[in-house]
């Protein structure tokens, strides 16, 4: 028997030594170590923390109704929006990251000025306004202004 979850570089470093992708997938691709979908992981973040999805939708300056959508899984936040839900839910660096994951977006890199600024943001435990107020002394894109351009689920 096999660990149900073992971390990232564990399954990278065992997918490099594999000699059959169908065996690998079958042994490690299983629902231990999959991501919860967004709308379950964010729906529970609430729980843990105690707050509603209205607050944190308030708090990310994210239009009430279209926020909502992306708790009941019927709208995938683009990049940008799951960083406006990061600081709604006051997330520090690494539960950012972790919500990008779960997301399926890119992290946040240090060599990207953009997201620089945004790391460094939150490492100083900004919110989110003080964060758009430093993208915007910088003169980088606001988050979440974006057209809206994030897919819809498919159901």
């Amino acid at each position: 028997m096999y660990d149900k979850k073992i971390d990232t570089d564990t399954l990278l470093q065992r997918l490099m030594k594999t000699t059959s992708i169908g065996r690998f997938l079958r042994r490690y691709n299983t629902d231990a170590n999959r991501f919860p979908a967004l709308s379950e992981y964010i729906t529970d973040l609430c729980a843990k923390k105690g707050v509603s999805a209205e607050s944190v939708i308030k708090k990310a300056d994210i239009e009430r109704t279209y926020g909502h959508k992306f708790f009941n899984g019927s709208r995938i936040p683009s990049r940008d929006k799951v960083l406006q839900l990061a600081f709604g839910f006051e997330l520090n660096f690494e539960q950012t990251q972790r919500l990008l994951t779960v997301a399926r977006q890119s992290l946040l890199h240090p060599r990207v000025k953009r997201d620089a600024v945004i790391i460094f943001v939150l490492k100083k435990g900004y919110g989110l306004a003080e964060a758009q107020a430093v993208l915007n002394d910088l003169s980088l894109p606001a988050l979440g202004k974006e057209q809206f351009n994030e897919q819809p689920t498919h159901k």
